[in-house]
C-alpha cells in the first residue's frame, strides 16, 4: 500500500486527506480542513505551509497530490488560489515528497468516470470508494478525491510501465 496525501488548496479553507491505496483498493486514514479566516495573506500562507507540514509529519504520506488552479472569479482570487497551492507544495517538497498536480476536470474524470462530474457527485464516489459513513466536509471531500486521483492514475501508469518492460523483455 502507498500513502497519499491529496491536497485541495484554498485561500480560506485548504482540504487535506490521507489515504492508503494499492491502486485498486483505498483506506481513508485521516482528512480535514485548515481555516484560515482573518488572516493576512502572508499569515494565511505561512499557516498552510506549516500545517500541511505537520499534517505530513505525523502520518508520513509516500507521496502527494494537489489540484491545480481552476479559472477563478477574478485574477486577484486565481492568485491567491496559486499562493495558497504553492505553501502547500512547498511544504511537500520540503519533507522530500514527490508532487503530482491534477485538473478539477482529471479528478472528475479519476473518480466519477466524468471529467464534467458534478462536486456533488464527486463527493458521493469518495465517499463511496472510501467506505465513508456520515458527511464528509466538502473540502476534505475534494482532497480525498485528489488523492484518489491520484492512487488510480499512479495505478495505471504502473500497469502500463509493466506492460512496457514484459514487451521489451520478449523483444
Amino acid at each position: 500500500m502507498t500513502r497519499i496525501i491529496g491536497i485541495d488548496p484554498g485561500s480560506l479553507i485548504t482540504g487535506y486527506g490521507v489515504i492508503d491505496s494499492n491502486g485498486r483498493d483505498s483506506i481513508h486514514i485521516i482528512s480535514g480542513a485548515i481555516r484560515l479566516k482573518g488572516d493576512s495573506l502572508p499569515d494565511k500562507l505561512g499557516k498552510i505551509f506549516a500545517e500541511v507540514g505537520n499534517i505530513i509529519e505525523e502520518w508520513q504520506p509516500d507521496q502527494m497530490s494537489i489540484e491545480n488552479v481552476f479559472m477563478a472569479r477574478s485574477a486577484g482570487a486565481a492568485l491567491k488560489l496559486g499562493q495558497a497551492r504553492g505553501a502547500a507544495i512547498c511544504a511537500g517538497v520540503d519533507r522530500g515528497l514527490l508532487v503530482a498536480e491534477y485538473s478539477p476536470k482529471e479528478v472528475k474524470q479519476a473518480v466519477v468516470g466524468t471529467g464534467g462530474a458534478a462536486k456533488e457527485q464527486v463527493q458521493h464516489m469518495v465517499k463511496l470508494l472510501l467506505n465513508l459513513k456520515g458527511k464528509q466536509q466538502a473540502d476534505a471531500a475534494d482532497a480525498l478525491a485528489v488523492a484518489l486521483s491520484h492512487a488510480h492514475t499512479g495505478h495505471t501508469r504502473d500497469r502500463l510501465e509493466a506492460m512496457k518492460t514484459r514487451r521489451a523483455v520478449k523483444s
